[in-house]
């Protein structure tokens, strides 16, 4: 039975991940997408992203008690140009998962995924469809589909389409070119 909520082998299978490629997992917290993510492209490395430096010990814990050696963490603010602290054009992916809403630079989010990644690398885009009574962000706080398509094509990136997000969210695949 297919569960209705965000899983994220199934979000992250509309990325295509093939072995050897690299991750960046934005404000990673508990690792769902770093782990998920790392199964798929071992032996390439998930570099977990988080803000939240106490999160990151656990996040690695977990990695590694799953038998994922190819996990690494990084406190970072993702709303700066450079804040990540990743090298320039270094990767396969970005994932942003549930983070938009809650970001105040939705634009340098944007612009650190470009950044990041290599030419014709992917940025996988998931986030709330609608407060949801609660269960999600605060009704001013979301971020609409229509939003984030216009937010990261105007970053440079081209719309490559959407990835299953469960009955509570959108996701969203774009491109980098350059």
């Amino acid at each position: 039975m297919e569960s209705s909520f965000l899983i994220p082998s199934a979000a992250l299978s509309a990325l295509h991940l093939t072995p050897g490629q690299t991750v960046a997992d934005f404000d990673a917290g508990s690792g769902f997408f770093t782990r998920a993510a790392a199964r798929l492209c071992a032996p390439g490395i998930v570099w977990a992203v988080d803000a939240n430096r106490d999160l990151l010990p656990r996040l690695k814990n977990l990695a590694t008690g799953e038998g994922l050696t190819n996990v690494e963490v990084v406190a970072g603010n993702i709303e700066k140009v450079g804040g990540t602290h990743l090298p320039d054009k270094s990767f396969d992916v970005v994932v942003i998962a549930n983070s938009l809403f809650a970001a105040d630079d939705k634009a340098a989010v944007a612009a650190e995924a470009l950044r990041l990644l290599k030419p014709r690398g992917q940025v996988l885009v998931i986030d709330w469809q609608d407060s949801f009574g609660g269960m999600g962000p605060h009704p001013d706080h979301v971020v609409t589909a229509a939003q984030a398509s216009s937010l990261f094509e105007q970053a440079g990136f081209t719309a490559e389409g959407s990835a299953p997000a469960g009955a509570y969210h959108w996701g969203l695949l774009f491109r980098k070119f350059a």
